[in-house]
């Protein structure tokens, strides 16, 4: 609390707050709960500032834009860790990769044109290049079993192609066991199938498991039971051979942490409101229900003479965020003692998506630093205070 007292005394909020410390335990956490035949592969859109942090704890970074892949080469980032995934791959981005002298590690194919792209590029270059089949689970992404099986039986016709293996995703936030039961039993079907109609032996199964983070109060869950289970299940599976497990919300979230400040209090027509520097342009948690849920939080106040405070009756607030919307609202009906302008609102469990994947161009405000805290508790600023109006003003010569 004092840590986040003083970064606010000297950063200008809101801000975000990733904890490495926190991060590296969260890796070995779920190392430790694992078989010894899996690793893990980040998903870097979950979020990229602490991708270089993470690099050394994961086998593999699964990238799904050339934004992305910017970043991760920006910070030189191992290449031999880099799965280029997403359902859109653009053919001259994919020839420069595997033209260049050092290829990433693995390419998905997500349909049987992008994998006639992959191999044309590979053809012209004469470079051996691997590659994961991605099996449909429905929507949009993946191929269905009978094209990666017809792909499969016909690999000869592939010679610049090694087929790694398979990769198999279909959500996020899965809490039901029997519904991972009956993915993996899908998955380990389907690889069994190859194995006897085709003679191929996957050498990989790349599977996003999609386990949850506990936003809101009342989420909680036992995680060690959880995975423990999940364990066993892969261990039950014909299938035997190396596992990668694809994770960004359960990597990332529990190491950030977001810092708004109360910036204005009022009363209308009997309801309290609390308005904040940030705002749900900022603050995205899984299924936008912040305003329907209490997320796990701070209310920190930052006078010194506050601590009669604690004494006082808690009141029911509206929290607001800075936004001309009647859409941005953080939290409602949350309580609290005599909030005031100054005082400190901290969402945990922010470190995946939040940053990312709000409006963030949306009324032009700036988007917030970011603060990384080293293993010695030091901040260390990673991005400043970045003004956004430029990128929505039009260029109109006179």
């Amino acid at each position: 609390m004092n840590l986040l007292k003083n970064l606010a005394d000297t950063e200008k909020t809101p801000f975000y707050l990733f904890d490495l410390g926190r991060l590296h335990e969260r890796i070995h956490f779920l190392k430790s709960r694992l078989p010894e035949n899996v690793k893990l592969c980040y998903a870097v859109k979950a979020n990229p500032f602490i991708a270089h942090a993470l690099s050394t704890d994961v086998a593999k970074l699964e990238i799904c834009s050339p934004g992305e892949l910017e970043i991760c080469r920006s910070l030189n980032l191992p290449w031999e860790k880099f799965v280029i995934s997403g359902v859109y791959k653009d053919r001259e981005l994919m020839t420069a990769l595997i033209c260049q002298n050092q290829s990433p590690g693995l390419f998905t194919a997500e349909s049987v044109s992008q994998l006639t792209l992959l191999a044309e590029a590979a053809a012209a270059a004469k470079k051996k290049i691997s590659v994961l089949l991605r099996l449909t689970s429905g929507g949009q992404f993946g191929m269905d079993g009978m094209h990666i099986e017809n792909i499969v039986a016909n690999r000869q016709k592939y010679p610049w192609i090694s087929f790694e293996g398979i990769e198999y995703f279909s959500g996020t936030q899965k809490t039901s066991l029997k519904k991972m039961q009956r993915e993996l039993n899908e998955a380990d079907a389907f690889l069994e199938k190859l194995e006897k109609n085709c003679g191929f032996t996957a050498g990989v199964l790349e599977f996003g498991p999609g386990f949850p983070a506990a936003y809101f109060e009342g989420d909680s869950f036992d995680e060690d039971s959880y995975l423990n289970s999940f364990s066993e299940m892969l261990q039950a599976m014909k299938y035997q051979g190396p596992v990668t497990l694809e994770l960004g919300r359960s990597i990332a979230a529990a190491c950030g942490t977001y810092v708004t400040q109360i910036v204005d209090t009022k009363t209308n027509k009997g309801e309290n409101y609390a308005i904040v520097d940030g705002g749900i342009h900022q603050l995205v948690y899984y299924g936008q229900s912040m305003a329907m849920k209490q997320p796990k939080m701070q209310f920190i106040k930052t006078s010194p003479s506050d601590q009669a405070v604690n004494h006082l009756p808690k009141q029911l607030w509206n929290i607001c965020g800075s936004l001309c919307t009647i859409n941005d609202i953080l939290v409602k009906q949350l309580p609290l003692a005599q909030p005031c302008p100054g005082d400190l609102l901290v969402f945990e469990n922010a470190g995946a998506y939040c940053m990312t994947e709000g409006i963030a161009l949306f009324l032009s405000r700036d988007l917030p630093k970011i603060i990384l805290l080293d293993e010695q508790q030091t901040p260390v600023v990673v991005r400043e205070h970045t003004e956004i109006n430029a990128l929505n003003t039009p260029n109109i010569r006179r």
